[in-house]
């Protein structure tokens, strides 16, 4: 077994271009941080926003390892079919047990398992489970069958990806949040060891609000009128976090939150 691990983790793709411009760096960067392990959330990778599956196949042929999502992941109808065949994408744990798909899968490599968990948050959000009960039937579900472990927390409001990281300090390897696509400056280890970011940031243009043009979001929030919102192509960053952990303690010794051009 290697003496550490290390995760990247994208945050959210917005739109067809950025997806594409990810793909094609994904070995690059994975290669610069000598990466074992790619997580990318797609929810938003498709036209339009939600996850295709030309989108998800695109993102994992290019050197992904596991796709998580969110609460856009039902956008696409095709994607429930693809969802319950697919031990690489996931949606939130938290949506009712009879929605397809599942909220964690298990990625091998080095000889070293990864159990990857997915769950949305309910502050400001749909009223959905309460994600902390989500994550802890998984973690009780699969005890003693995984290495690590790895959750996206998929939320409004950071007060909530704070509660649910202390609450699983420890017991998690790390948490990192996604949805907002804003990059925060908050990345750290807590007090019993898990790797804690609150969100990743976007995979984007730089230049827009949140991956969209700036003009029409403007437009929007300014008249209250319905407005087509274009994410278009341009100069395009992807944020990101990369994780290491020390597989004697198996235990995340370092995460940096990170930025490119791509």
């Amino acid at each position: 077994m290697k003496d550490t691990f290390t995760v990247i983790a994208f945050g959210d793709v917005v739109g067809p271009y950025a997806t594409e411009k990810l793909g094609r760096a994904i070995k690059r960067i994975k290669s610069e941080y000598s990466a074992d392990m790619v997580i990318v959330n797609a929810e938003n990778s498709a036209k339009g926003n939600g996850v295709d599956i030309s989108s998800a196949d695109y993102l994992l042929r290019k050197g992904a390892d596991i796709l998580t999502s969110g609460n856009h992941v039902w956008k696409r109808s095709e994607i429930k079919d693809y969802l319950d065949g697919s031990e690489f994408l996931i949606r939130p744990a938290n949506y009712p047990p009879s929605c397809p798909g599942k909220g964690f899968t298990y990625y091998d490599s080095c000889g070293i398992r990864v159990l990857v968990m997915n769950v949305l948050g309910t502050v400001y959000m749909d009223p959905l489970d309460s994600p902390f009960d989500a994550v802890s039937a998984i973690l009780k579900s699969e005890k003693g069958n995984y290495d690590i472990s790895v959750l996206d927390v998929h939320a409004e409001a950071t007060s909530e990806k704070l509660a649910i990281a202390n609450y699983f300090d420890g017991r998690i390897t790390a948490v990192f949040g996604t949805h907002t696509h804003v990059r925060t400056a908050d990345a750290r280890l807590l007090p019993k060891g898990t790797a804690y970011i609150t969100d990743i940031g976007m995979t984007g243009r730089p230049d827009s609000i949140l991956g969209v043009d700036k003009e029409q979001i403007i437009e929007h929030m300014t008249t209250h009128m319905p407005t087509k919102f274009n994410v278009g192509d341009g100069e395009t960053e992807a944020n990101f976090a990369v994780i290491t952990v020390d597989m004697n303690t198996k235990k995340a010794i370092s995460i940096i939150s990170a930025s490119a051009g791509i």
